[in-house]
């Protein structure tokens, strides 16, 4: 029997950096630490933060009653008018925003200002689109899916910006691309995918065309995780979607002869490995 496990599971560098930097500010803080928002998009490394004193603001509202503390940027983002509001506060700030994030809000203020109106493709709903979309202005739309596009009112000569998500799937990305430069307008492409992300979707598709079963780990509100999941089960019908080694049915792999493993960038790697060990542990 085979498990194999991809290599690209597990923290990506954005999710990484980010964690890192909320041990530091628990380390080093003489006051309260605040998030805003979960850091990541794992139940399990929020919890443990929420266990050493971190607390999670969820609204505008929560974040002007802070009069002192620290807090952290999520690895997400954040748009231009939360900088704003934590310019005029007395709190210390730390940004944990992806690298890879910040490009495109630097990408989306600077093409907003020459002129083209900003179209990100992705999940209108994720917080990583939510503070992207906090770059630009009321001309800045939001697109999921090919329907979307049908519906859109725009003028022929209009000038276009196209970024994406980061963690947006990169074949359905291009299509959408596609169906915006059959209309003809003057479109700037900006592939804003993050290399780690499509590297991660390419190696889950090859292990998953090529195993019996796919175990695909991480939270549930991950978007990365959740486009793994598509990906694989397209490849491979027996595709499970677990959180940790507590979601795992043993009987899911009883009688496959080769499992495929792997994890989206919020996953840590103690669960990778709690995970591969029960299921070598099965066979």
């Amino acid at each position: 029997m085979e498990v194999v496990v991809a290599k690209t599971a597990g923290f990506c560098f954005g999710v990484k950096r980010a964690i890192e930097q909320v041990y530091e500010q628990i380390a080093e803080a003489k006051n309260q630490v605040y998030t805003y928002g979960p850091i990541i998009h794992n139940e399990q490394v929020v919890e443990d933060f929420e266990r050493r004193g971190v607390k999670i603001i969820h609204t505008e509202k929560e974040l002007e009653e802070i009069c002192e503390g620290t807090l952290i940027i999520r690895s997400h983002g954040v748009g231009k008018h939360i900088y704003d509001l934590l310019n005029k506060s007395r709190i210390t700030v730390v940004d944990a925003t992806c690298p890879f994030v910040k490009k495109i809000h630097r990408i989306v203020e600077e093409q907003k200002s020459t002129g083209r109106r900003v179209i990100i493709i992705g999940d209108p709903n994720h917080p990583e689109v939510e503070g992207i979309r906090g770059w630009g202005d009321e001309t800045t739309l939001v697109v999921q899916d090919e329907s979307q596009i049908e519906g859109l009112a725009l003028s022929p000569d209009e000038k276009l910006c196209i970024v994406s998500q980061t963690t947006f799937n990169y074949n359905k990305f291009q299509d959408l691309v596609e169906k915006f430069k059959k209309r003809g307008y003057d479109i700037l492409v900006l592939n804003t995918i993050c290399n780690a992300t499509q590297e991660r979707q390419v190696e889950a598709r090859r292990i998953a065309s090529e195993v019996d079963a796919m175990i695909v780990i991480g939270g549930r509100n991950s978007s990365n995780t959740q486009k793994l999941y598509e990906i694989c089960q397209k490849e491979c019908k027996n595709t499970y979607f677990i959180q940790s080694l507590g979601d795992f049915n043993p009987e899911c792999v009883n009688s496959v002869r080769s499992v495929g493993i792997t994890a989206g960038a919020s996953t840590p790697n103690q669960i990778i490995e709690e995970v591969h060990t029960n299921v070598r542990a099965k066979f």
